[in-house]
């Protein structure tokens, strides 16, 4: 299997996608590091070559740069292939129905297990698939931020422009 990476500008920094050739992305976030990114994919999912640069990944591209345009919806129906264990497969599942803010204990209710709150926490923390995966619209109880592999001013630019 091919794989694709490519980077665009956004307003809140460089934004890469690695995309298979089945255009299923593989991994994304707010980095110009491929290697990075190609070490958030799950081994058992990663190509054995590497990342071919790609200016345009055609709808992919397309629904990011919609997104941006203030389309919220365009990036929804984008594939995305992730793999872990069930509860985290489960979470990053309903991480793609969550629509607006809720808390950590509010996701991890809403993936199955209210109890688990740690491990909700954890994959928003492992997702590999930043935007097309949204973990950024998950809060701390108070409302604050929490955490964000990309950076709070990141988070905070996305849930700014999804207000």
């Amino acid at each position: 299997m091919t794989w694709y990476s490519s980077t665009m500008d956004t307003p809140a920094g460089p934004f890469t996608i690695l995309l298979a050739d089945d255009e299923t992305v593989l991994a994304s976030g707010w980095t110009t590091d491929i290697g990075l990114l190609a070490s958030l994919v799950h081994p058992a999912l990663k190509p054995e070559s590497e990342p071919q640069p790609r200016a345009d990944l055609g709808p992919v591209t397309k629904a990011v740069l919609s997104y941006l345009d203030g389309d919220l919806s365009a990036v929804d129906e984008v594939p995305v292939r992730q793999r872990s264990g069930a509860f985290l497969e489960q979470a990053w599942r309903t991480l793609r129905e969550v629509r607006h803010p809720v808390t950590y204990t509010e996701f991890a209710a809403l993936s199955g297990r209210p109890a688990a709150v740690r491990a909700a926490a954890q994959a928003c923390a492992r997702n590999p698939a930043a935007l097309f995966v949204p973990c950024h619209r998950v809060l701390r109880t108070d409302g604050s931020l929490g955490g964000f592999r990309w950076g709070l001013p990141v988070k905070r630019w996305l849930l700014d422009h999804e207000s």
